[in-house]
């Protein structure tokens, strides 16, 4: 475990999206959270205020651009332009959820690239450095001009995973063909083979009206799938693809992704379907009406910590991307 150092300059603030999280990582690094608070006027905006000195401090805020995606978005923006104007000397902003990620290209002809607007904002508020986890499309790192420590979940979900043996053979996942890359990477950490749900209706993989994938490429009878996925949003993606995997005979179904959305019913979504556990990350603070019997959140708090530290030391963080 790294320890930091010299952290007399150092201040972490928590805005609304995941003070949970945002408490835990402080308290892995032994540090208490700098006191702000956000409030609202009658008619919606956002004030922020600061209430102590930050005058050239290197400065880490945690917020996830979580639902509400556009407020949470906004607290960030003007936090940063309160510690501009404060002094800071550098403003570091951890963002575990990196919203608008999915708007990474144009697919159709007139639409927006949202996802490098996000970082043109972030860019023009003058932060220093951007930490993020999985985001959902790796070259969204391409449309910063600052460093960008762009972390990975799977070496969290390999660990739980190998301290379960499970009895049947493992197979990773992918839900449809553009999560390839992700599904190799974790099976290569966990020494397991892969195959891939052939889901031709990408377009729509995330409607309700979607039906189940006929094909699944790769072997998965008698076998413990792993779904794995960055986000799981409606749900409908991921019950669809368990619904497939089972009807090609395997055992146990469990899905896996960082990022828990979790929009509308999409908890009934995953409880009603084959899958046996639904594992999560606690990069987006999830409600109690949001929990249901099949999930299970594994916390990034302790890698956030090292990352933070790593960065305040001038030291790699290559190690936190092997197991």
């Amino acid at each position: 475990m790294t320890e930091i150092k010299d952290a007399n300059n150092v201040r972490l603030f928590a805005l609304n999206s995941n003070p949970v999280l945002a408490q835990s990582v402080a308290d892995k690094i032994g540090l208490p959270l700098s006191k702000a608070s956000v409030s609202h006027f009658a008619d919606g905006e956002i004030k922020v205020s600061i209430d102590e000195s930050v005058r050239g401090c290197e400065v880490y805020v945690i917020q996830s651009v979580s639902d509400p995606v556009n407020t949470n978005f906004m607290e960030l923006m003007i936090m940063v332009d309160a510690l501009r104007r404060a002094s800071a000397a550098s403003i570091n902003v951890v963002m575990p959820y990196y919203g608008y990620a999915r708007q990474d290209r144009k697919a159709r002809p007139r639409e927006p690239i949202t996802a490098k607007l996000i970082a043109n904002l972030l860019e023009m508020d003058r932060i220093n450095r951007l930490i993020t986890i999985d985001l959902h499309a790796a070259q969204v790192q391409g449309f910063f001009d600052i460093p960008v420590d762009h972390l990975q979940a799977t070496p969290l979900f390999a660990d739980f995973v190998q301290q379960q043996h499970f009895t049947n053979d493992l197979v990773v996942v992918s839900p449809d063909h553009a999560g390839v890359s992700l599904a190799r990477r974790f099976a290569e950490a966990i020494k397991a083979p892969i195959a891939i749900v052939d889901n031709r209706n990408d377009e729509v993989r995330e409607r309700s009206n979607q039906q189940v994938p006929e094909y699944v490429i790769g072997d998965v009878k008698g076998k413990t799938a792993l779904i794995v996925d960055d986000i799981v949003d409606t749900g409908v993606r991921m019950s669809l693809s368990a619904q497939a995997l089972k009807q090609f005979g395997a055992t146990d179904i469990y899905g896996i992704a960082t990022h828990a959305v979790l929009s509308g019913n999409a908890p009934q979504v995953i409880q009603e379907s084959p899958i046996k556990e639904m594992l999560v990350t606690d990069t987006i603070m999830l409600p109690k009406e949001k929990d249901f019997p099949k999930l299970r959140q594994l916390s990034v708090a302790n890698l956030l910590k090292e990352a933070v530290v790593r960065v305040h030391n001038h030291q790699s963080i290559r190690e936190l991307f092997n197991k």
